[in-house]
Order: structure tokens, then sequence, then C-alpha cells
């Protein structure tokens, strides 16, 4: 058990290159759930869609949010019962 078992881990910028390197570290991870935020919704499909290739057994804990970090009310909105922010 870790200190992230069962929390919800948001990541803003999660289609860029720190975003999909701080996902892969810990998409093996006893997380509950990830959440992925970006305002790139092509990038969020093409990550969805490796996922799942990839990792089916983890795809399912990894959430997508289209929503730009200037924008105060998507990022609330995507970070509801989130616990830890990236």
């Amino acid at each position: 058990m870790s200190l992230f078992s069962g929390a919800t881990l948001m990541i803003t910028g999660g289609t860029g290159s720190f975003g999909s390197t701080v996902l892969k570290h810990f998409l093996d991870s006893d997380l509950k759930e990830i959440r992925i935020f970006s305002r790139d919704e092509k990038k969020q499909d093409d990550m969805r869609h490796e996922l799942q290739a990839k990792h089916p057994e983890h795809a399912g804990k990894v959430r997508f949010f289209i929503g730009d970090v200037r924008n105060a009310q998507s990022v609330r909105d995507a970070m509801y019962g989130v616990d830890y922010i990236f």
C-alpha cells in the first residue's frame, strides 16, 4: 500500500511530454483514478487508443477531460474529487 492508494490524480497538460511521462510512472500504481486534462482532443484520443492497446489492464482507470488551464472553471470542473495534481 502506498501514499497514493485509492487516490485520484489529475495531470494537467497530460498529453504533453511531461504529462505522458507522469502517466507512465503512475499507470501501474494503486491509484483509483488518473485524470488527463488537456486542450488537445486528438492527442487525448491517440493516448486513449495507445493505452487500450498497450495497457488494457490499466486503461479503465484513466479518464480524459478537455479544458484549458487558462479557464479556471474548466480546471475546477475537472478537479472535483481529485487528491493530487501535477
